[in-house]
């Protein structure tokens, strides 16, 4: 296991509604007690957030949000600021999903102007990269990776710091809600080319401490053998963060408790 505290992030994307919600996270809270050597976040709908900080109460949840805009006020309809996040009691947010960049057409540059106002505003980023199956038969893994890190986090580079209040969290596209997952030495190649990426553009200290997520269908059945790899600081994790009984056994890395 790294030195670096592992983070169990539950993406829940467009699902659960307020009951679901506090149900959901109950469960959570009441199996994570005493659990100090890991942490754990949910990233509910916005719609979801007010009452997900309610329930988290005083337990060790993090709350995040699954996306926001760059401005901090205006005429951008539909848009949630950082300082909106921040007043229901946010610490993170998630970033560049691979979801919003295909579905919605998000480009890196608008994932780095998101990631510089995020820590600004004091908010935590979770920045997401990965390539598609595409790129990833034709050989271009790394290539799409280091272009993505070099563009979503530009603004960074630029000011020659990267907060380790950012994290980056590796989703193959080919694996998320496929039921497909990079092996972990796959994911272990690629995290490794990373967390070296950090140490050429930032400096070594940064790069051993940073936490790097594996994203792409994580299960019970493989959370072990991925929390394994020594890159590895954690999981970002979709739809079998919906179910207690799939989520829990993720945060202890497949082992009872």
């Amino acid at each position: 296991m790294s030195r670096r505290t592992p983070l169990i992030a539950g993406n829940w994307k467009k699902n659960m509604g307020h009951e679901e919600t506090a149900g959901l996270i109950r469960a959570i809270a009441e199996n994570i007690a005493g659990l100090d050597d890991v942490d754990v976040l949910v990233a509910p709908p916005f719609t979801s957030l007010t009452r997900a900080k309610k329930e988290i109460g005083d337990s060790r949840i993090l709350l995040g949000a699954q996306n926001m805009h760059w401005e901090k006020s205006g005429a951008y309809t539909g848009e949630i600021s950082a300082a909106m996040l921040l007043d229901v009691g946010c610490t993170h947010v998630i970033l560049g999903h691979s979801e919003r960049r295909i579905l919605f057409k998000e480009t890196s540059e608008m994932v780095d102007l998101k990631a510089n106002a995020a820590v600004e505003a004091g908010l935590n980023p979770i920045v997401c990269i990965g390539e598609t199956l595409e790129e990833r038969e034709q050989g271009k893994t790394f290539e799409v990776v280091r272009d993505q890190l070099e563009k979503s986090l530009n603004n960074f580079r630029i000011k020659k710091t990267l907060p380790l209040s950012v994290t980056i969290a590796y989703e193959p596209v080919w694996a998320i809600g496929t039921g497909k997952t990079a092996t972990p030495a796959q994911a272990q190649e690629v995290h490794e080319a990373i967390r070296q990426w950090i140490e050429d553009n930032f400096d070594k200290d940064v790069s051993i401490k940073l936490r790097i997520l594996y994203g792409g269908s994580v299960k019970p059945e493989n959370a072990k053998d991925l929390m394994e790899m020594p890159d590895i600081d954690g999981a970002l994790v979709g739809g079998a963060s919906l179910k207690a009984e799939l989520f829990l056994p993720i945060i202890t890395f497949g082992e009872p408790r």
